[in-house]
C-alpha cells in the first residue's frame, strides 16, 4: 500500500480536457494509487459535461450526464478494484505463491528432462565418423564422448581410417608401430599431418617462420641443443643449428574444472614434446657458439646481414625469464649471433619436419 505522503493528485482544468484527450484507458487503466476512491473528480465531470454538449448539440438535463458518468465511473472500480480490501490482498499473494510454485516446478522438470544420458558404447561407434579436425568438437559434447577421446580404440580407428601404403611414413608412425600404447595420442597426430590432406594442406600454405615467433618464443626454455652438418645445391655444406624450446605455459581460467584421465589410458595421452617446438636456423658455414641449454630466451631479432643478401639471427639467453614491464634484455646474459643465414625454421612437435623421437 503506498503512504499518504506519496499519494499524487491529478489537475484538471476545463479547457485542458477535449474529445481527444478523454480515452476508455483514463479510466480502466488508471492508476488507484492516485484516485483511491475510484470516483471521478467533480472537476472532471463538469468538464466532460459541457465538452459533450458542446459535440452533440443537446440540451442534455444533468441527470442524464450525472447517470452516465456514474456508470462509467462503476465500470472503472470493477476494473481497478479497491485496494483497501484485505480479501484482494490475501487473493493477489496467493496467486504469487502459486505462481512461484509452478515457476519452480518447470524449472525441476526442465532440468530433469534437459537431455538423455548414453552410454559410452554409442559415443564409440559415432565417434567414427568423426574428422580428425572436428576430434575438440566432439569430446566437448558431454564427459562420455571426451571420455572416448581418452581411449585406445579411438585413436587406433583414426588411424587407419586415414592410413595410405603410398605415402612414407617414418618407423614410428608406421602401422606396426602405433599398436603400442605409449605415446598414441602423439603419434597419431604426428601420422595425421603426413596422411590427412587438409592438415598437410595447412602446413604446406603457413610461412616457415610465423611473425608471431619472437613473441611465442619469449620466455621460452632451451633444454636441448644440438649441430648438424647439411649437403644443400650449394658446392659448401650448410650447417644447422637447433635449439629445442619449451614454450611458456599459459594461464588457465581457475573456474574450470579440470578432467582427469583415466589411469589405464594415461600413456595413451603422454606426450613429452608437448609444448615443445624447434627453432631450427642453417648457416651457410659453421659458427661455434656457447652453450645455452637450461638458459631461457629473453630476445629474438632477425635483421639483413652485412651482405645485404643474407639474414642475421641473434638470440639472447639468461639465468632467469624477464618479468613483466621491465625491459628486453638487450644487455648482459649469452649473445649468440648467427651470420650470414640461409634459412630460419620454426616446427612445433606436430610438425612432419621436426626431429624423430627416439623415446617415444
Amino acid at each position: 500500500m503506498p503512504k499518504k505522503g506519496n499519494r499524487k493528485r491529478l489537475k484538471f482544468k476545463a479547457g485542458d480536457v477535449c474529445s481527444e484527450s478523454v480515452t476508455v484507458a483514463d479510466f480502466a487503466n488508471a492508476d488507484p494509487a492516485v484516485v483511491k476512491s475510484g470516483r471521478v473528480k467533480k472537476a472532471v465531470a463538469n468538464a466532460i459535461e459541457k465538452e459533450v454538449k458542446l459535440l452533440c448539440g443537446l440540451e442534455a438535463s444533468q441527470g442524464a450526464v450525472e447517470e452516465v458518468l456514474s456508470s462509467a465511473s462503476s465500470v472503472r472500480a470493477d476494473a481497478v478494484g479497491s485496494s483497501d480490501d484485505p480479501e484482494d490482498d490475501e487473493g493477489e499473494s496467493e496467486t504469487k505463491v502459486v505462481r512461484k510454485k509452478k515457476t519452480k516446478r518447470k524449472k525441476e522438470s526442465s532440468e530433469s528432462s534437459d537431455g538423455e544420458d548414453y552410454p559410452v558404447d554409442i559415443w564409440l561407434m559415432l565417434s567414427s565418423y568423426i574428422r580428425p579436425e572436428d576430434v575438440c568438437r566432439f569430446s566437448l559434447i558431454c564427459r562420455n564422448a571426451w571420455t572416448v577421446t581418452c581411449t585406445a580404440a579411438f585413436w587406433t580407428r583414426l588411424y587407419r581410417r586415414h592410413y595410405r601404403v603410398e605415402v612414407d611414413l617414418p618407423f614410428r608412425l608406421q602401422p606396426d608401430s602405433i599398436d603400442r600404447m605409449r605415446c598414441l595420442r602423439a603419434c597419431v597426430i604426428r601420422s595425421l599431418f603426413h596422411l590427412y590432406e587438409p592438415f598437410s594442406l595447412r602446413i604446406s600454405k603457413s610461412p616457415a617462420l610465423p611473425e608471431s615467433t619472437p613473441t611465442t618464443l619469449l620466455n621460452s626454455k632451451c633444454f636441448l641443443f644440438w649441430v648438424k652438418k647439411v649437403s644443400g645445391t650449394r658446392p659448401e655444406a650448410l650447417w644447422e643449428f637447433n635449439f629445442k624450446f619449451k614454450k611458456q605455459e599459459h594461464f588457465k581460467n581457475g573456474c574450470a574444472k579440470s578432467l582427469h584421465l583415466p589411469r589405464q589410458y594415461e600413456e595413451v595421452h603422454m606426450n613429452p614434446d608437448s609444448d615443445c617446438c624447434v627453432l631450427q636456423v642453417t648457416t651457410l658455414n659453421y659458427i661455434f657458439i656457447p652453450v645455452v641449454m637450461g638458459l631461457t630466451l629473453t630476445l629474438f631479432t632477425i635483421n639483413v646481414s652485412t651482405d645485404m643478401r643474407h639474414h642475421r639471427v641473434r638470440l639472447v639467453f639468461q639465468d632467469s625469464p624477464l618479468q613483466r614491464g621491465k625491459k628486453r634484455g638487450d644487455q648482459g646474459g649469452t649473445q649468440v649471433v648467427l651470420d650470414p643465414v640461409h634459412s630460419v625454421k620454426l616446427m612445433d612437435w606436430w610438425h612432419p619436419l621436426y626431429p624423430s623421437l627416439p623415446y617415444i
